[in-house]
């Protein structure tokens, strides 16, 4: 049983306070004392960041950010031997599965998170791949390119922030983004963790790390070397200011709170300008920067926050908050927020008993994408409406997912709804999106160990749809079992048109050198640089075309036409498909292999 949220009448409202919050149990206000402590003496910055959150989230934040700062500091015990510090941060991560089944814990600052997480229904498994992350930290890291270092940030520091975001949503004050500015945040957050890795240069340097990607580094020569044997060189100055501006214009991003609640757009405007103070303090620091962390001026930071203060107090003092009730006990019956994702179940067998055949390692496919055509006519074939052709066909789609599993694929693909497809019927579009919505939220994939993404564009789109699309895939990031990509609203074209001018960004912002451009660098810039390329394409439906479908990742791609409709498929189909795949020789543009006993083709 999760706590109901309940509207509290306004002038109880405007009196509830953090205290409130925690009645009458002293340890539980002990733990967010601590709580509130730790994130002061740790980090000034978001400590005065959270005191611009209305009073009822404060807890919370401090609570969250209290967790993150326990798991950085039980990685970096340079004390300590890395394996032994590894360990201890997946023990305190298997604990607080423990203690989120329990309700409670002996640890005062998983004591607070459990409350806020039962308390606020966040669902904290999105934080798992934050703290595997965490801990492979403990062995140093190394980033080959800009995509490497990108992919880090997302999965050190995206699923802390987006549990904030949600406790801003229990609150009633979303701080929801614009569809065309995810973009944006993405961005801004690669601006916070590029300010701290230069802030913690110094420090970061007395343990051996230098977290900048090697691409960046290689651009000046000299600079490397330079920096970790603590020298200030030009080429580490002309370095680090070039880190800088970068940092600086990632974090300047004002179209990103445009329609968002007051409140919620002053925590993060108030946030970019601390960071622009921050940088300039790097960019003044000079050769100390190798020896302390520069921190904005008492007076800078006043001039900041005093106007920040004003507006959030009003923002906050005009909204009419949504705040938890009474927190009941949790009971084996009703396990807490995260507990559903602790054990994620195989797939269901196929109901004839079939199993999936033995196919060598060197025959298997890594990646099959499928065009899912002729749910239409299917049920055209047999008089019944289009939206029943639909219907069956969702089902269609998790057997392929099953059938992916049984196998071992690793990345399937499924085209779902595409651009050109908005010029069908109003009623026709809008039943596949409610369904594929609703699939989202109820579909039997849910529990199973599918890393769930989405490629596509989010205009047209229903918001509801694109936050649930948004929602699973962070929901979903920590899984290690088959990628499942679903292309919704998704041209191919678009698609490699939309990369181009994210290119041109790059190159405008100094990441490239634009006559050095190469097919490594358009790939690094796709809305999924991580997508391998397609080995298998497969489309049902008794039609020969690939219509837009994953054009750049596809040129390879072995072709696989079938005449059935996609209602009629199951995984055995995909069984076959894999198995024909198995069959066929790959040459890439290279000659074909000659037995010793085949005789040359004839010229």
């Amino acid at each position: 049983m999760t706590p109901d949220l309940d509207a509290v009448p306004q002038p109880q409202r405007r009196r509830l306070t953090a205290r409130s919050l925690t009645g009458g149990d002293p340890a539980l206000r002990a733990a967010y004392r601590l709580c509130r402590r730790t994130t002061r003496r740790h980090d000034p910055a978001i400590y005065v960041l959270i005191q611009l959150m209305p009073a009822v989230l404060r807890p919370a934040g401090w609570a969250l950010w209290a967790a993150a700062t326990v798991l950085d500091d039980l990685a970096d015990q340079q004390d300590v031997a890395p394996a032994d510090r590894a360990a201890r941060v997946e023990a305190w991560a298997e604990a607080l599965q423990s203690d989120l089944a329990a309700g409670i814990s002996r640890d005062p600052v998983r004591h607070a998170l459990v409350d806020t997480a039962l308390r606020w229904r966040l669902d904290l498994s999105g934080l798992r791949g934050a703290m595997s992350s965490t801990r492979d930290d403990t062995h140093g890291r190394h980033f080959a390119d800009w995509a490497a270092w990108r992919a880090w940030c997302s999965e050190e520091v995206l699923p802390w922030a987006d549990q904030v975001r949600h406790l801003f949503e229990q609150a009633g004050a979303p701080m929801t983004l614009r569809l065309d500015r995810q973009e944006d945040y993405a961005r801004f957050v690669d601006g916070a963790q590029l300010t701290d890795v230069l802030t913690d240069l110094g420090s970061d340097l007395g343990q051996g790390l230098l977290l900048l990607p090697q691409e960046a580094l290689d651009a000046y020569p000299g600079a490397e070397d330079d920096l970790r044997l603590r020298r200030w060189s030009p080429a580490a100055a002309a370095l680090v200011g070039a880190m800088t501006d970068l940092a600086r214009q990632w974090v300047t991003r004002p179209a990103m709170t445009r329609g968002m609640h007051p409140g919620a757009a002053t925590v993060l405007d108030t946030s970019a300008c601390l960071m622009r103070a921050q940088l300039d303090g790097v960019d003044a620091a000079g050769p100390a920067l190798l020896t302390r962390s520069p921190r904005p001026s008492l007076v800078t930071r006043a001039r900041i926050l005093a106007p920040a203060r004003v507006r959030s107090r009003l923002a906050w003092s005009l909204t009419s908050l949504t705040v938890p009730g009474p927190r009941p006990a949790v009971t084996a019956s009703a396990p807490g927020p995260a507990a559903e994702d602790t054990a994620l179940r195989p797939p269901p067998p196929h109901p004839a008993g079939a199993r999936p055949p033995r196919i060598a390692a060197d025959r298997m496919p890594s990646h099959v994408a499928v065009i899912m055509d002729g749910n239409g006519r299917w049920a055209r074939q047999r008089g019944l409406p289009r939206s029943e052709g639909h219907r069956v066909g969702a089902a269609a789609a998790h057997e392929m997912v099953y059938g992916a599993l049984e196998i071992g694929l690793r990345h399937l693909t499924l085209y779902a709804f595409s651009t050109e497809n908005w010029k069908r019927d109003t009623e026709e579009t809008g039943t596949i999106l409610e369904a594929i919505r609703r699939d989202l939220d109820e579909g039997p994939i849910r529990d199973l160990d599918v890393r769930q993404r989405w490629s596509g564009r989010p205009d047209q789109l229903p918001e509801e749809l694109v936050q649930a699309l948004l929602r699973e895939e962070r929901r979903t990031r920590a899984r290690t079992g088959l990628t499942l990509t679903v292309c919704i609203n998704y041209g191919g074209r678009d698609e490699i048109a939309r990369t181009a001018a994210a290119l041109a960004e790059a190159a405008r912002a100094g990441e490239v050198v634009p006559h050095l451009i190469g097919e490594d660098d358009f790939a690094r810039h796709l809305p999924h640089p991580d997508m391998p390329d397609v080995d298998l394409l497969w489309r049902t439906g008794n039609e020969q075309r690939t219509s837009n479908f994953l054009p750049w990742h596809a040129t390879y791609a072995e072709l696989y036409f079938t005449p059935g409709y996609w209602p009629d498929v199951d995984r055995r189909d995909l069984w076959q498909a894999i198995t024909e795949y198995g069959r066929r020789q790959r040459r890439h543009g290279a000659a074909p292999l000659i037995s010793p006993r085949q005789p040359p083709p004839a010229p």
